[in-house]
């Protein structure tokens, strides 16, 4: 939102894309404040940092499509041409320059090569956000937190507020990798325990997770022959 309205502040034909039903990016799922504080001089709430830029972008002359995929890119002499493919159409959009704004994809399970099996149960930190903030579902009633990210620090605490237990955040680094205020506000404030230099082992349960093994790590991270336990939950979040 920031690079079309700035594109066609200079002066430019704007196109925006977007895959989801609404603009905002993942902002409109982070409900927790601590947005804004160096654009704006004030705390704000994802989804009110994000309806500052929806707003402007509705003052702009800025071309708005949602719901709708890139599905290819490429280049013919000095234009791009883009396949833009949205529910009941596919088109392809020629434009002279592209500016790629999809930020990042969180690590699953296989991607971290998490042990042990696949049951239901094992989700990422940001579509656990969305399911709770978006979707209002419940993702389990007894959770454990794989690494010490920012939004899986974050759903500690929101899952926490929802009434499920956190039995504890899991770090294979000696170091925390979320922020400070983030590690107090959302694991100290609420007694939840931060493990470092851990990791999982395993994945336990069929149908769905029952509890996960974790295991002390080396400087290596090599996990340690005989400091494994079993920690009883029913949901796993990555981080």
């Amino acid at each position: 939102m920031a690079a079309a309205l700035a594109a066609s502040s200079a002066g430019a034909d704007v196109l925006l894309v977007e895959r989801d039903t609404r603009l905002g990016g993942i902002l409109p799922q982070c409900i927790h404040n601590g947005f804004g504080l160096h654009r704006y001089s004030e705390e704000l709430t994802g989804p009110e940092y994000a309806q500052r830029d929806i707003e402007a972008l509705h003052h702009s002359d800025v071309e708005i499509q949602c719901g709708t995929f890139a599905l290819e890119l490429s280049q013919n002499d000095d234009l791009f041409s883009i396949l833009l493919v949205s529910t009941g159409s596919a088109r392809r959009q020629l434009s002279r320059s592209v500016v790629l704004a999809m930020g990042c994809r969180e690590r699953t399970a296989g991607a971290i090569s998490l042990p042990g099996a696949r049951p239901a149960g094992i989700y990422t930190a940001g579509a656990a956000q969305r399911m709770m903030n978006i979707q209002n579902l419940s993702v389990g009633r007894s959770a454990v937190i794989v690494g010490s990210g920012d939004i899986g620090l974050i759903m500690a605490r929101r899952l926490t507020l929802e009434g499920a237990s956190v039995e504890g955040v899991y770090e294979i680094l000696p170091r925390p990798s979320g922020h400070t205020r983030n590690i107090v506000q959302c694991l100290n404030d609420y007694g939840i325990p931060l493990h470092l230099s851990t990791t999982i082992s395993e994945i336990k349960g069929k149908k769905r997770v029952t509890g996960v093994v974790v295991q002390k790590v080396d400087e290596k991270r090599e996990p340690i022959p005989g400091t494994e336990r079993e920690v009883a939950c029913d949901t796993v979040i990555l981080s």
